[in-house]
């Protein structure tokens, strides 16, 4: 029928996207409903039930395309972002207002419901998620940003959305990655409250401004240049990237390798020499070593 990928291109034997009309076959093509993301985060999984496979999570105020809706209330979507398409509640979308202005720049920050940090939260946004700001505020305890459609962030917990900020320096994806340490391990996750090798690389290379697809084996494609292996192991440097099948981590330094796995059951930071022995005990070896410049 076609060799496009399904992850990253939207059609189904019953219902497509319109802009693939010639490309494949199927019963009905349609343009789809631009909306964004409301929710702190939502799942986008591979069928529309809770109980489906977790493939990757959307951030607020991130982009989707929206070709379906079920009488369930689950909505058949592609993200704006990395192109990736599965079902995702349509409780957890809206309209989205204008355009969002910061992002949250620390693991996990409250949207309070008033410019007072005793006040109940409304949300507890993930290190990515995009907000509106629409004003300022403060108390004796802190500045505020004030939120569409409502709430009040503390101002160090935002970053305008394209300026490199101070801590962690935004060229230094490893320094983001270092943010998530000791978070559990979530197949499909990219939030602090649990997360996938590829889902760390994805927002930390994201929050460095740098355009980062979903999946290792795409990553190992498209992220960087090769470094080459010549007699023996490769000379490794901060902020390069180990791949294996279906794995992947940053390198810390030289010799630490900081990934999010399924040994640790968490992102931990460990020497190079002994998860490479660990995998090879599985039957697999380093698939490639990749260099990314700064954005």
């Amino acid at each position: 029928m076609t060799g496009l990928d399904p992850r990253r291109n939207a059609f189904r034997p019953d219902l497509a996207d319109v802009a693939l009309k010639g490309q494949v076959a199927s019963q009905r093509f349609v343009g789809g409903e631009d909306l964004r993301v409301v929710a702190a985060q939502a799942p986008l999984r591979r069928a529309p039930s809770d109980q489906a496979a977790l493939d990757t999570e959307a951030l607020r105020g991130e982009r989707v395309r929206v070709f379906e809706t079920n009488t369930d209330g689950w909505s058949w979507v592609q993200l704006a972002g990395d192109g990736y398409v599965g079902w995702m509640p349509r409780a957890a979308l809206g309209e989205g207002g204008r355009a969002p202005t910061h992002h949250v720049s620390v693991l996990r920050t409250f949207a309070f419901a008033e410019p007072d940090i005793k006040s109940p939260p409304l949300a507890a946004l993930p290190l990515g998620a995009a907000v509106t700001v629409i004003g300022a505020a403060a108390d004796p305890n802190a500045r505020y940003a004030l939120i569409e459609p409502a709430g009040a962030i503390v101002v160090q917990h935002l970053a305008p959305l394209g300026a490199p900020q101070g801590a962690p320096a935004w060229d230094d994806w490893t320094a983001v990655a270092e943010l998530f340490v000791g978070t559990p391990y979530l197949w499909g996750g990219k939030t602090g409250l649990g997360v996938d090798c590829s889902g760390l690389v994805q927002i930390a290379f994201q929050m460095c401004g740098i355009v980062c697809p979903r999946d290792t084996d795409m990553q190992e494609a498209e992220l960087g240049s090769s470094i080459p292996v010549d007699d023996g192991p490769p000379s490794l440097r901060r902020g390069d990237l180990v791949f294996w099948e279906g794995h992947v981590g940053f390198m810390r330094d030289a010799e630490t390798l900081l990934h999010a796995n399924a040994h640790h059951m968490a992102v931990a930071a460990e020497p190079l020499k002994t998860a490479v022995a660990r995998l090879n005990r599985r039957g697999l070896a380093p698939s490639a070593f990749r260099r990314v410049a700064p954005g």
